[in-house]
């Protein structure tokens, strides 16, 4: 394995988040934070409810920008 060459760091890296709203769904009106993927929102989250079951949710449009994300109920996981 090479040595890492110094560079710009990854949104990984750095610890890069944005706000993610739920529009609908068991969670409805709550936010987290959610680790950005290669510079954009994730597509899917997987959040836990209160009754220790995880809820599924998707971005809500694929284009959005700013530090904050919609995202729509799906399913329970």
């Amino acid at each position: 394995m090479s040595p890492r060459r110094p560079g710009p760091a990854t949104d990984h890296e750095t610890g890069a988040t944005i706000t993610a709203t739920r529009a609908d769904g068991p969670l409805e009106g709550k936010s987290i934070e959610a680790e950005v993927v290669e510079g954009r929102p994730p597509k899917i989250i997987d959040v836990p409810a209160d009754d220790g079951s995880l809820c599924r949710y998707c971005l809500a449009d694929w284009v959005q920008a700013g530090s904050s994300a919609v995202y729509t109920f799906l399913y329970r996981v």
